[in-house]
């Protein structure tokens, strides 16, 4: 991937009447990433893949495409095109004529417009299909279409606004498969609009999480899941328990500490400098806790606790077990292996020392 950025934003502000939708967003994108903007509804994350897009103005900052500044331009004349969420496919016309629809705007010959689409239609899988009526495909076919055209003229900068919304489960799976591998082949820089956090997760090379019109956190999947910045992310991101707890001990030789909290003393590792008497909140995932029905040879991070709802769904089972009044929930990956746990069965829970640990705000 090149480290050079394909797009950059500077201090972007958007106003609806007197509300700031936007609060000054700053990004770098670079050539051939793929970045997904996640957060709750209202965060301003559609908003502001518009105004990369050209479809909606901005009140102030910058918008620089490859070394130009595009935000005085109109849509049609910036080297972007957008995949929409209800896919905006023209129904009275076969899969080649949407297709196609731009490269005639454009006004390319017959000839390269035909090599175009069939190019396009090899790409996305609908080989021997550009004379069916939209109407007459399923949702996933008619996804591949819409993303066909937007890729027709070999845009600099694909946006996706929430492409996959509209297909059901197993196929959301499997286009998000599907998108991901022509991204990665054609080395497109994308954006990628999702409220859906596993989405994100699954296919982004960068996550930008917004939350009231401000950026909360910026990074790889695996960085914004295990280092969250700050409680909203990580209980934004995937599930997790949060403990309260105040440090009593520091051992900066032995890079430990101990945390007092409502179901015992926690020793973690650090990531960062605390002070003894600092309030703090435990991040701990559910598939990070471990489940014996007795007691383990180390007592370090173990608690005994009761089981109040156990749930069996296949490769998993959930439970959420009393530990000194406080609900702990909990992942527990081949549940074959060590047997289900029963409602009120009397359980171990260890908790590991590498669990993120956060100011408590």
């Amino acid at each position: 991937m090149n480290s050079i950025p394909m797009l950059i934003l500077e201090d972007i502000h958007k106003f609806y009447d007197n509300n700031e939708v936007l609060k000054g967003i700053t990004l770098d994108i670079k050539k051939g990433e793929l970045v997904t903007f996640v957060g709750p509804s209202g965060c301003g994350k559609t908003t502001l893949l518009r105004i990369i897009g050209g479809f909606t103005p901005l009140d102030s900052g910058r918008v620089i495409l490859d070394n130009q500044k595009i935000d005085h331009l109109p849509p049609n004349l910036r080297d972007t095109r957008i995949c929409f969420q209800n896919y905006a496919l023209f129904p009275h016309m076969t899969v080649s004529e949407n297709i196609s629809y731009g490269l005639k705007i454009k006004k390319w010959k017959k000839n390269k417009i035909d090599e175009r689409v069939e190019e396009l239609l090899k790409l996305v899988k609908l080989e021997g299909l550009g004379e069916r009526m939209i109407d007459k495909l399923s949702g996933g076919q008619q996804q591949r279409v819409a993303v066909a055209r937007a890729l027709s003229l070999e845009p600099k900068v694909l946006l996706l606004d929430e492409p996959l919304s509209n297909l059901d489960a197993n196929l959301r799976l499997i286009m998000r498969g599907e998108i991901r591998k022509l991204q990665e082949r054609l080395k497109i820089t994308t954006i990628f609009v999702t409220h859906d956090q596993f989405e994100a997760m699954s296919i982004s090379d960068r996550i930008v999480v917004l939350r009231d019109g401000e950026i909360q956190q910026i990074g790889p999947p695996i960085e914004i899941y295990e280092h969250p910045t700050n409680e909203f992310i990580a209980a934004f991101v995937g599930y997790v328990n949060f403990l309260d707890g105040v440090v009593d001990i520091l051992d900066i030789g032995l890079n430990r500490a101990i945390a007092s909290t409502p179901i015992g003393k926690i020793q973690f590792v650090p990531e960062r400098s605390f002070s003894a008497g600092e309030k703090v909140k435990l991040v701990i995932r559910p598939e990070t806790i471990e489940l014996s029905r007795s007691e383990p040879a180390t007592k370090l991070n173990v608690f005994q606790g009761n089981v109040e709802i156990g749930m069996y769904v296949g490769s998993l089972a959930k439970y959420t077990v009393q530990v000194m009044g406080e609900k702990i929930i909990i992942d527990q990956s081949n549940p074959r292996e060590t047997g289900v746990f029963k409602t009120n069965e009397k359980i171990y829970l260890s908790i590991p020392e590498n669990i993120h640990v956060l100011m408590r705000q």
